[in-house]
């Protein structure tokens, strides 16, 4: 087994906070689709059962973990864990992405040493929302902004790393 895994929280978050409406993202941009590729090929995601769900299929190249409390629950292609820990223990990988939604993030942000965030330059309606990543606790280490530009809003992937000296231990009670 892994000892020290690298988490990885991957979102994208309106300047409003959202990060979902109706089990969706609430804008299209496919150069994030792109980044989020990138950033997740080869390694196992970490999700949760409506996340899961609103995933076009299985997203090849990845392990699928999903986070849930429903004993009997089980999809096709998935693994599932029903705590933070039996999740990190499965992926047994030194990096593992989080990928939502916001109760799961929730979940891995006192474990998680990096956030790899898409701004999205917006204020969108949506029924899921997410903080800003704490100053007090997170550093910005990179961000590449984009414009506007067909139709679609500017955004920014931003970077963040923990400023603590180190993150919770997986076995950390949440």
């Amino acid at each position: 087994m892994i000892e020290t895994p690298e988490i990885v929280l991957i979102l994208a978050r309106a300047d409003n906070g959202v990060i979902g409406k109706d089990g969706d993202l609430p804008w299209r941009l496919p150069a994030d689709l792109r980044h989020f590729k990138a950033l997740t090929l080869g390694h196992p995601m970490v999700m949760g059962r409506k996340t899961f769900d609103s995933l076009p299929g299985l997203l090849p190249g990845r392990r699928h973990i999903v986070l849930t409390r429903d004993p009997t629950w089980a999809g096709e292609g998935a693994e599932t864990a029903h705590s933070p820990q039996d999740a990190i223990a499965k992926a047994d990988a030194p990096l593992i992405a989080i990928i939502g939604g916001a109760e799961i993030y929730q979940f891995f942000l006192p474990l998680a040493h990096r956030i790899e965030l898409t701004e999205v330059h917006i204020d969108a309606e949506g029924d899921t929302r997410i903080a800003y990543p704490d100053p007090a606790n997170w550093e910005e280490t990179a961000r590449a902004d984009h414009p506007a530009q067909d139709g679609r809003p500017a955004y920014s992937f931003v970077t963040f790393r923990r400023t603590a000296a180190h993150c919770q231990r997986p076995d950390a009670s949440l």
